[in-house]
C-alpha cells in the first residue's frame, strides 16, 4: 500500500563480510514503517468491514425501517446463521476478488457473537478465511468488543491485533495490540459513506527478519470511510537506535505523509 517515493531499496543477501552504512541501515528501517503502515491500512479497513457487516446485521434484526446501509458492493456475499441468539456472520468476497473501499479483497472474514440488545457491550470474534487484501496474505483471529457509548457518549470499538501480513515478495510482519477505534461522525444516519472514526492505541509490528517496531498514537488516526487513506493523525516510531513520527497530514484526503525521524530528518512519504 505505501511506498517511499524518495528510497529505491534492493533486497539482497550478504556474506558475513558486508558491513551496512548507517544511511542504507536508515533506508531499511524506514522502508519497514512504510510496510508497517501498509498492516495499519489493512487492519482498519477489516475493522471496518467487521463493523459494517455487523451493523446492518443488527439493523435487519431489529426491523429497523432506518437501518444502516452497508458500504459493502454487491459483489461482497454475506451469510447469516442463527442459532437462538447466537450469530455467525460470513462475509465472502470470493475467489477471484472484489473492490471494497478502494481495495481488492479475495476470501473470507468470519465474525461472531451473541445478540442482548440490552447489552452494553457485546464481543465480536472474528477470523480471517484464506484472505487477501491487495495481494498480501493476511493472517488471524481476534475480537472486536463494541461499547454502545463511552464518556464522550459515542460507540467505541476496542480491536484486539493479532495479525500476520505476507507480502508477494516473501516479506513477512507479525502485528500484535491494541486499536480504539471510536465512532465519532456518521452514527445513526443510516448511510455508510458519512462515517468517521478516530483510533488511538499502542501496538508491536515484527518482521521476519527479527526486527520490532513499537507504535503508539500521539494524534488520533482519523478514518473517514469514503478516503482511502487516514486523512490526519501521527504515530510514533521506535526501536534501538531508530525512531520517528509518521504523520498523515492535516486533514486532506491524499496520499501524503511524512516521516520525522528523531534526529529531526524529514522525509516524504507517497502512500499507494
Amino acid at each position: 500500500m505505501f511506498t517511499l517515493v524518495v528510497l529505491g531499496l534492493t533486497f539482497t543477501s550478504c556474506s558475513d563480510e558486508d558491513t551496512t552504512s548507517p544511511d542504507e541501515e536508515q533506508n531499511v528501517e524506514i522502508s519497514e514503517v512504510a510496510l508497517s503502515s501498509e498492516v495499519d491500512n489493512a487492519a482498519s479497513v477489516i475493522g471496518d468491514i467487521i463493523i459494517d457487516a455487523y451493523e446492518g446485521e443488527e439493523s435487519d434484526a431489529q426491523n429497523r425501517t432506518d437501518g444502516q446501509q452497508t458500504g459493502l458492493p454487491d459483489c461482497v456475499t454475506i451469510t447469516v446463521v442463527v442459532q437462538q441468539g447466537f450469530r455467525e456472520v460470513t462475509v465472502d468476497f470470493g475467489t477471484e476478488g472484489c473492490v471494497v473501499h478502494g481495495h481488492l479483497l479475495k476470501g473470507q472474514i468470519v465474525f461472531s457473537y451473541t445478540r442482548d440488545p440490552e447489552a452494553q457491550q457485546v464481543m465480536i470474534s472474528y477470523s480471517l478465511v484464506d484472505f487477501f487484501f491487495d495481494a498480501k496474505n493476511i493472517l488471524g483471529s481476534k475480537t472486536l468488543l463494541k461499547q454502545l457509548s463511552n464518556e464522550n457518549g459515542n460507540p467505541q470499538f476496542t480491536h484486539t491485533l493479532d495479525l500476520t501480513v505476507i507480502w508477494p515478495n516473501g516479506a513477512q510482519a507479525s502485528r500484535e495490540g491494541l486499536k480504539i477505534k471510536e465512532w465519532v461522525e456518521g452514527f445513526g444516519s443510516g448511510v455508510w459513506s458519512d462515517n468517521v472514526f478516530e483510533i488511538t492505541g499502542n501496538w508491536n509490528t515484527t518482521f521476519v527478519n527479527g526486527n520490532m517496531h513499537t507504535y503508539e498514537v500521539l494524534t488520533p488516526l482519523r478514518r473517514e470511510v469514503i478516503c482511502f487513506y487516514f486523512v490526519s493523525g501521527s504515530v510514533d516510531v521506535q526501536r534501538t537506535n531508530f525512531g520517528g513520527t509518521f504523520d498523515y497530514g492535516a486533514g486532506d484526503c491524499d496520499n501524503q505523509a511524512t516521516f520525522t525521524t528523531n534526529n529531526g530528518n524529514v522525509i516524504d512519504v507517497t502512500l499507494n
